[in-house]
Formats: structure tokens, sequence, C-alpha cells
């Protein structure tokens, strides 16, 4: 039985679950209804972070244009233009026993494609959710539905696991931003 989070919780990752070492995180949303004209596409990356919450080189970035870290410990399975079907819209796989002793944290997001031309926001995203799988099995071990609080942001930091002495925790975060995928690269440290 999967734990469900609200926006704030923290929760431990690995504590209880022994020998976890490669998850998967998915990230799933549905349109409400839309009549801009574009196709919604939205975006999950993940930000490797040290201690100071940047990342340490621009290659600790991984999206569509990125999709695997040096270090192979992150993985993003490829870009789902539409969001179409049910389940998640786009994988991003975690090997927790690769990730480099010097990235405290990895924090997932999504964000909108092209945003102020296609005139879209998280208003008009419902059903977004983040959940934590082990890949060794399927069990679906976490879960954070987003909720419907969003109106003006275009890119959302969803949630993000981070080291807690030799163990990793999960924190659902939820925290929107005007400015698309250009403010998240700023307020980690990516040079856009």
């Amino acid at each position: 039985m999967p734990i469900s989070l609200q926006k704030g919780q923290k929760v431990d990752l690995t504590k209880g679950n022994a020998g976890l070492t490669k998850i998967f995180i998915g990230l799933g949303w549905d349109t409400n209804k839309y009549d801009g004209g574009h196709d919604f596409d939205l975006d999950a990356s993940a930000f490797l972070v040290g201690e100071n919450g940047k990342v340490l080189a621009d290659t600790d970035f991984v999206f569509y244009g990125n999709l695997k870290h040096a270090s192979g410990a992150v993985e993003h399975t490829g870009d789902n233009l539409t969001g179409e079907g049910d389940g998640d819209d786009e994988v991003i796989n975690v090997d927790l026993s690769k990730i480099p002793a010097n990235i405290a944290k990895i924090a997932f997001t999504v964000t909108i494609y092209d945003p102020e031309v296609r005139a879209q926001n998280f208003g008009m995203v419902s059903n977004a959710f983040i959940r934590v799988v082990n890949a060794n099995g399927g069990a679906e071990l976490i879960r954070y539905d987003l909720g419907e609080d969003y109106s003006i942001e275009t890119a959302v930091v969803v949630a993000e696991i981070y080291r807690h002495g030799a163990e990793w925790k999960f924190n659902a975060v939820g925290s929107g931003f005007a400015g698309g995928l250009k403010a998240l690269c700023q307020n980690y440290g990516v040079n856009v």
C-alpha cells in the first residue's frame, strides 16, 4: 500500500525499504477543457543539486534535451508531447546507488512547454501526480496528488528526494513558479 502525501509532508524512502536502489518517478496529469488551439505539452525534469541547492554543472539538469545524467543515476525515458492516455505521462528512472556523493538532493519538476505563446498555465491542469515506484517488482511506494491550487504558474517543483544521513527521504513540495523552465533553471543555477 503506497503512502499518500499532502503538500509539505516528508517521508523516509529507503529506511524501512531495505535494499531499495532502483526506483522510477512517474509523473502524470490531465488538462482541463481548453480551446486555445495548441497541444498541451508538459515536461518532467530532474535537477541534481549540491548542498547549496544549485547544480554543480549544467549537465546535472536531466530533461528532454539531456535524457541521462553522466553518472547513469538518473535517466528520463523520453518526452510525451501530448499527455494523452492514462497513468504516467513521463517517467524518470533513478538508481540511488549511482548518485554521486556530492549530490544532496534531486528535485523533480514539471513545466509547460512554450507557455507564453500557447497562453497556458497550471490552472488549466488537473489530476497532476507524482509517484515513486520500486523498479524491482513495480510496487508503488509513495504518491503525491498535487491538487488544484495553481493559477498563473507555468512550472512546478513537484517533489524532491534528499539525503538524510545514509538514507534517502521524499519531500512533497508542490511549489509553483511563474516563468516556466527558464525560471526553474535560474533557481537551480543552470545557465540558460
